[in-house]
């Protein structure tokens, strides 16, 4: 019997050491686990989603407070346990977030890589004239039925030295 994952949810309370094991093994370095730790400090995380399988927390993601514009949401980090990267689970969980966000007209901005993040949804035109103090041509949105207007994003103080 093939084991597959459970729906994605909420994180709860007791998980986030399973969620910074994952972090600290899915990146080479630390820094995607230290900037959940201070955004959870700094009360500016929305929201922690998991994905579970087998009793074990196998993918994440955090959607934090953007300081501008206000109303936004930036995505980030993004893991999937390097044993299932690439079996569809990390764009099962992008696709139903850009939804999300299109259903309630939610922007929620990413930095990341095109390839992934356009398949799952994203969309780099829609943030082709925001500022950004991180590569424009790596910045994508979900959530607008449009083009963004041109406007500065601040990302929350969690995310300076990242």
């Amino acid at each position: 019997m093939a084991i597959t994952p459970d729906f994605a949810r909420d994180l709860r309370p007791g998980e986030e050491t399973a969620v910074d094991a994952l972090l600290r093994g899915s990146f080479p370095a630390a820094e995607e686990a230290k900037l959940v730790t201070k955004l959870r400090k700094s009360r500016a995380i929305a929201g922690e989603t998991v994905l579970p399988m087998d009793g074990q927390i196998i993918g994440y993601y955090a959607l934090s407070y953007m300081v501008r514009p206000k109303g936004w949401l930036c995505l980030a980090p993004v893991a999937i346990h390097p044993d299932l990267q690439r079996c569809g689970y990390g764009k099962r969980m992008m696709g139903m977030l850009t939804e999300w966000a299109r259903l309630t007209k939610a922007p929620v901005v990413v930095l990341g890589t095109p390839d992934f993040y356009e398949r799952a949804g994203f969309s780099r035109a829609k943030a082709a004239q925001l500022q950004s103090p991180y590569p424009i041509e790596n910045t994508m949105l979900a959530g607008l039925d449009a083009p963004a207007k041109p406007q500065k994003l601040v990302y929350p103080s969690a995310f300076e030295g990242v």
